[in-house]
């Protein structure tokens, strides 16, 4: 029997791999920002679009952030429990519930975004600015062109990068 030989690949050059170190470490700035306030990326990302869209009910909230409508349950669970945010039910379908910042979630959303973008500011720190804008160029192309092969595809359209990221 014919043994394959195996052909030996770096893995720090495959861009699967440094996508995925690269968001071991985003998660990881995030958290040493905002560990005190026990907010994760996920979390704020929810918050933060709930903000921008008053009343989006859940499953647009989790078409927004491209999660599974399971896991978008839990995240808008621990934030209601928290008293960050709070269900709703919709006047035109009972069985809907729409989401709301409180007045608690808007506190912590405000003290979260300091934190947030010195987080996006560390991250790219190594780059000059016409690489950030390059660098954030680049990775919305991926983003949008290969959106539909996510497990949970995006609603989001992306833009153009901004300051802010």
């Amino acid at each position: 029997m014919k043994k394959n030989k195996l052909i030996p690949i770096d893995i720090d050059l495959q861009p699967g791999h440094a996508i995925r170190r690269l968001h071991q470490i985003s998660v990881g700035v995030f958290l040493q920002e905002l560990g005190d306030l026990g907010v994760t990326p996920v979390q704020y990302a929810a918050l933060q679009v709930v903000a921008n869209q008053p009343g989006i009910d859940q499953r647009t909230l989790a078409r927004a952030i491209a999660l599974d409508a399971s896991t978008t349950g839990g995240v808008v669970d621990r934030l209601e429990t928290r008293g960050w945010l709070e269900r709703r039910m919709s006047p035109d379908d009972r069985r809907t519930r729409l989401l709301f910042l409180t007045a608690a979630g808007e506190r912590g959303l405000s003290d979260a975004v300091p934190g947030m973008l010195r987080a996006q500011d560390q991250i790219l720190a190594p780059l000059t600015a016409s690489q950030r804008e390059e660098f954030m160029r680049l990775l919305l192309i991926l983003v949008t062109q290969n959106n539909e092969l996510s497990r949970a595809p995006s609603d989001s359209k992306a833009r153009p990068a901004t300051p802010a990221g």
